[in-house]
């Protein structure tokens, strides 16, 4: 019983893992490199160079400022650059390699100027990280490799991510209560705010506005179609539309990484990258206000909600589809691989059938979410080392049906509507809840990485192995010296 549950573990895990899960000390599978030369600045450059280049797409997608600068060490070891201090301090990269005592170090330096999800590119630097490892490929055709990775085109059209963006906000929709008419105006509502967000991104306005434009655009069509549904003879909730927009906005940002960087032990990032995140929703958050006191002033007034007010939930096994669904097509909008699309399906039924399933007891909804994350996080990372996808793909994918939109709206809609304490506990708690989401992602992460590491060779001592040698041939001659007679006999005629 013992043997088969070990295999069916085995088979679960895999041997396969991302190339985060696998860098520890002496994990190169070649043989190392030679060290380079402290005098052949020329060569020390090169893997410097390429080293920050990737660490920089790392950092773009998303990846934590710990787990960006083990992979930058690990690149310039692999090279035969060990004595190299990396510093990741949020959008800057600094690598300095030393040189002993009396040589100046050499340092480069790479700034990520924006983030953008692109897990295809993501996915396709570790998969060059893991080929450095293997086969320790030359440093100038990983460079050409990895130019090739950050100028290549997205994989699928913008068409397909505006489709998928609005199918994601159906999906929330739906995970809320909504209904067909809500899934298809919430889907018709999140095309207008990537399209129109999209065209101030090219023209090169802050993300701040576009967050708020972007929270405008989430209200007025749900409020309008809400002023009319009478004429129209319809019946709809516009807070599960203005909260599956929130959600849309949401997910583009960082939550993951910021709480990971200041649990993981880089605090200046993680404050920075949280500070960020907060400016952000709070964008989110004007927009939202300014379109509701606009409607207003044209009479137009959305249901009041109180800390009474209940929303229906729909059944378990909906939920648990559209929370799927929705983490896939947030996984498509992504530019996710055809292979991560799976794994992030499973990821997000994971955790919205967690989180649902935990609504029927008494732990709460924070403490519900974390177990949720915590889940996806190690459920995922396992999944992800079968797909060869990175974990962080299947990380923010599983999580992202359980942001807390309606909650971000509720809180909102109570400080506009003087319920100044009961605004104030709901943005509190889609601060909480939020937290224990990457915070719960993060610690299943770690167990998935700590579950099973894989049996790697470790570095070569050559010091060691010439002393073993040594000993070989010393027994060697004592043998031979054994079994001969010495002086040998005389020989007979």
């Amino acid at each position: 019983m013992r043997e088969q549950l070990g295999r069916a573990l085995r088979r679960l895990t895999g041997t396969r893992q991302a190339t985060i899960d696998t860098i520890e000390p002496g994990s190169i599978m070649v043989s190392p490199r030679k060290p380079i030369e402290p005098f052949d600045v020329a060569a020390i450059t090169e893997v410097l160079d390429l080293a920050t280049k990737i660490g920089a797409v790392l950092l773009d997608s998303g990846t934590g400022a710990i787990d960006t600068q083990t992979q930058i060490k690990f690149v310039a070891g692999v090279y035969g650059l060990d004595d190299v201090d990396v510093d990741v301090t949020y959008n800057t990269i600094v690598v300095s390699a030393r040189r002993g005592a009396t040589l100046p170090p050499i340092t480069t330096m790479e700034q990520v100027y924006y983030r953008s999800m692109d897990f295809t590119r993501l996915a396709q630097v570790d998969r060059l990280v893991r080929r450095i490892r293997d086969s320790g490929i030359t440093p100038s055709t990983a460079h050409r490799m990895v130019d090739e990775i950050i100028t290549a085109p997205h994989p699928y059209p913008h068409w397909v991510a505006t489709v998928a963006w609005g199918a994601m906000a159906s999906g929330i929709s739906v995970l809320l209560g909504g209904q067909y008419l809500v899934a298809a105006l919430a889907f018709l509502t999140t095309v207008a705010i990537v399209v129109v967000n999209r065209n101030l991104n090219r023209i090169g306005t802050p993300v701040f506005f576009q967050q708020l434009v972007g929270g405008f655009i989430a209200v007025v069509p749900a409020a309008l179609v809400f002023g009319a549904a009478d004429r129209l003879g319809v019946e709809i909730a516009p807070s599960q539309v203005i909260a599956a927009g929130i959600v849309v906005l949401l997910s583009g940002l960082s939550l993951v990484g910021s709480v990971q960087d200041a649990i993981t032990g880089a605090p200046i990032t993680g404050v920075a990258r949280f500070f960020e995140l907060l400016l952000m929703t709070g964008g989110i958050i004007a927009g939202v206000g300014v379109a509701i006191r606009l409607l207003e002033a044209g009479g137009i007034f959305l249901p009041t909600i109180t800390t009474t007010t209940s929303f229906e939930a729909v059944e378990l096994p909906i939920r648990v589809a559209a929370g799927a669904f929705a983490a896939c097509a947030y996984a498509l909008a992504s530019y996710a691989e055809t292979r991560a699309l799976g794994v992030a399906f499973l990821g997000g039924l994971i955790g919205t059938a967690v989180a649902a399933s935990a609504t029927f007891t008494s732990i709460g909804e924070v403490i519900a979410n974390g177990l949720a994350a915590a889940f996806v996080g190690l459920v995922g990372g396992l999944m992800a080392r079968r797909a060869l996808t990175p974990p962080l793909v299947v990380a923010v994918a599983g999580i992202t049906p359980l942001l807390p939109g309606l909650a971000v709206y509720r809180g909102l809609y109570g400080i506009l509507g003087e319920q100044t304490l009961s605004g104030f506990t709901w943005i509190a708690s889609a601060l909480a809840i939020g937290c224990a989401l990457a915070a719960g992602v993060t610690l299943g992460e770690f167990v998935a990485r700590s579950l099973r590491r894989p049996q790697l060779p470790p570095r070569p001592d050559w010091s060691l192995r010439r002393r073993l040698l040594a000993q070989r041939e010393a027994r060697e001659g004592r043998a031979i010296r054994q079994n001969r007679r010495w002086p040998p006999p005389p020989r007979r005629f």
